[in-house]
């Protein structure tokens, strides 16, 4: 038997879920992930509201969108930068920005 080597991500937080080996790949990381995407499956079941959908408060939805603009500018920079030949020492800052910009957006979860 070989063992997978693409990590699975948990199916409501995003966490990676630990490859157990044999059987069906799991779905969440833990049991309590498991319950809030059962109880919201619960929720929106015979509602307008699709299954696959992510709702967010309006404060989540401005945070969210807060980190995508932190990447998307930091981008720019790195883009602008390299247009304009900045040296190495400045694109490695300005990748690091970037890195550290979309790790933020990327943990949001």
């Amino acid at each position: 038997m070989t063992r997978r080597t693409r990590p699975q991500p948990c199916r409501w937080c995003g966490r990676e879920v630990p490859d157990i080996g044999l059987g069906r790949r799991r779905q969440y990381c833990r049991q309590s992930c498991r319950q809030r995407a059962y109880e919201q499956r619960s929720i929106v079941k015979e509602t307008a509201v699709p299954a696959n959908a992510v709702v967010l408060s309006p404060e989540e939805a401005a945070e969210l969108s807060d980190r995508v603009y932190q990447v998307r500018c930091a981008a720019e920079d790195v883009a602008t930068a390299v247009d304009e030949g900045a040296p190495a020492a400045e694109l490695k800052k300005l990748c690091d920005e970037l890195m550290r910009a979309a790790r933020a957006a990327d943990g949001w979860r």
